[in-house]
């Protein structure tokens, strides 16, 4: 007589509600789930159900890279999720599975080469020693965020994507409100409604041009990349406005990641003695940047879902067919299998092969760009703000509220 393998009975289901944490301090309910099994069940606080969490590096890396695990048939479901309101635009990059998300992205890849950053960086300092020059005018204390952090990220995207500078500040006006605490889901909206509308004017007007149709003699940027893309059938306008918005809103990261790397260094003298050590040894300061990239919590709970296509094992378990899945790229950066000693910051890490940019064929689009913009704003500001120090004590540094990627909002220094 055989005896039948059992399947060991499916992990309790989580509720995650994603606690309200003053300052950087990692999620105690994913500590909990990394801690009890590599592959666990999660239900978030909106949409329908339960998903699969994965968070081994070993297992994120698989899930992402396995096209068994599709994007697109999210929008067609209501998974559980930490956003309240779902509504994916048609021809959205972040919901595109192969071959479509190749096809997307190929229509503005030139955009974001390391030989595009080169050319960029420049300008792109060019754009930050006015903000800081304001810093120093001004005087002490300030708040980095809203005088440094959140206006360069927004010019440095404009500048990629190709806003007139006719258009810039009203572009600005929107991408704030979009990414705001403040004004409610009706202001967001509104704004969005002002920011898409002025795309797809944008795009219609560049369709027939060249990617360089602008003549300011610094190319079209992405807006034209797109358009001239569309002129020749290679995207539908749909998707090309699909494209260009979060892309367009994309600044908000960086601004928040460095808001948390800036916190840190702030409060931790040893690590900001050793990151003023590395400043103008580019290969210390490389890997101390990204050491303090994979370390910092950037989002609350999980991004996008995925859904299994077929029956897929994954960590001595069987995903079905039809199953979402959220991979966990903080709990991917603590994993000790990977990252000796994860919980605490080396900012001489070597290997490093963190997460922090996402994994596979949705690895961020901007991460070069964002790197950039990362190196930039911590070592300017560290040369030319001679002790620099919070201008509050560090619990009374107020951080961000109800929403999905953490940051202080806002940083009160002196020097």
């Amino acid at each position: 007589m055989t005896q039948e393998m059992t399947a060991p009975p499916p992990p309790p289901v989580r509720d995650w509600v994603p606690p309200e944490i003053d300052g950087p301090g990692f999620d105690p309910l994913l500590a909990e789930l990394m801690r009890e099994a590599p592959l666990t069940r999660i239900r978030l606080p909106h949409g329908e159900g339960w998903a699969w969490l994965a968070t081994r590096h070993e297992d994120v890396r698989a899930v992402t890279n396995d096209p068994r695990f599709g994007r697109a048939e999210v929008t067609r479901r209501q998974v559980t999720r930490l956003a309240p309101h779902f509504k994916p635009r048609p021809g959205s990059l972040a919901f595109a599975d192969q071959p479509d998300h190749n096809r997307l992205r190929r229509a503005f890849a030139g955009a974001f080469t390391v030989g595009a950053m080169r050319r960029l960086r420049p300008r792109a300092q060019a754009l930050l020693d006015p903000l800081v020059d304001g810093l120093l005018a001004q005087g002490p204390p300030a708040d980095l965020i809203a005088t440094v952090l959140e206006p360069y990220p927004l010019a440095v995207v404009g500048e990629v994507m190709g806003v007139p500078e006719a258009d810039r500040d009203r572009v600005r006006a929107w991408t704030r409100q979009i990414i705001s605490t403040s004004g409610g889901a009706e202001a967001a909206e509104r704004a969005k409604a002002g920011l898409y509308g002025w795309i797809t004017r944008t795009i219609r007007d560049r369709r027939e041009g060249s990617p360089d149709a602008d003549g300011d003699g610094r190319g079209g940027g992405v807006l034209s990349m797109l358009g001239a893309a569309v002129g020749r059938g290679e995207l539908t306008e749909e998707e090309a406005i699909g494209v260009a918005g979060p892309l367009q809103i994309g600044g908000e990261a960086v601004t928040h990641n460095c808001g948390q790397m800036l916190f840190l260094l702030l409060t931790r003298p040893d690590l900001m003695a050793k990151m003023r050590e590395v400043l103008d040894r580019p290969a210390g300061r490389d890997a101390a940047l990204e050491e303090l990239l994979r370390w910092i919590p950037h989002r609350s709970t999980v991004g996008l879902a995925r859904i299994a296509l077929e029956d897929v094992g994954l960590a001595g378990r069987t995903i079905r067919a039809g199953e979402p899945v959220y991979v966990s790229y903080l709990a991917a950066n603590r994993d000790p299998e990977v990252f000796p000693d994860p919980d605490e910051i080396d900012l001489a890490r070597d290997p490093n092969p963190h997460l922090a940019f996402g994994n596979g064929p949705h690895f961020c689009t901007g991460a070069v760009l964002a790197r950039l913009q990362t190196e930039l704003l911590v070592t300017t500001l560290l040369e030319r703000l001679p002790g620099l120090r919070l201008a509050v004590p560090a619990q009374e540094v107020p951080w961000r509220r109800r929403t999905m990627i953490r940051g202080p909002e806002a940083l009160p220094v002196a020097w």
